[in-house]
């Protein structure tokens, strides 16, 4: 087979990865000053649900609303935790009795009874036409 082949072969493999892709943007609201930054991760099944994301991604914190897009993404079922790691410690902190500190929120503004909501709760659907979301952090 011609190098041309081959070369077209790998074009069209690599174009129809790009195809597919779909964009997502956030909207962070509620971020109550500029210091630090703004963390998300992002899930895409609940075997991985805020132990292993398939993006991790930091913004510069803008007091009010800060936008952060993923872009690439395969289309389907996903899930965010975003906080405002003031302090830039890259943690989420939390007091003696394990709340959080710092303010967060996961995505679809979902809440846990006692804890965090499971991937099922947070979860929403990305099309392959890309979706704009935002969250309230608390």
């Amino acid at each position: 087979m011609s190098f041309r082949y081959h070369l077209a072969a790998l074009f069209i493999t690599v174009a129809a990865q790009f195809v597919h892709a779909a964009d997502l943007q956030i909207a962070v609201e509620g971020v109550a000053s500029a210091d630090g930054r703004v963390m998300v991760a992002l899930f895409d099944s609940a075997e991985t649900f805020r132990r292993k994301p398939v993006r991790a991604l930091v913004a510069p914190a803008v007091a009010g609303t800060v936008r952060i897009d993923v872009k690439d993404l395969a289309p389907g079922d996903y899930a965010f935790v975003v906080y405002h790691d003031a302090n830039a410690n890259n943690q989420l902190d939390m007091n003696p009795v394990g709340m959080p500190v710092e303010d967060f929120a996961f995505s679809n503004n979902a809440m846990g009874q006692g804890g965090a909501p499971g991937f099922d709760a947070a979860r929403f659907t990305l099309p392959a036409a890309g979706l704009a979301t935002a969250v309230n952090l608390r």
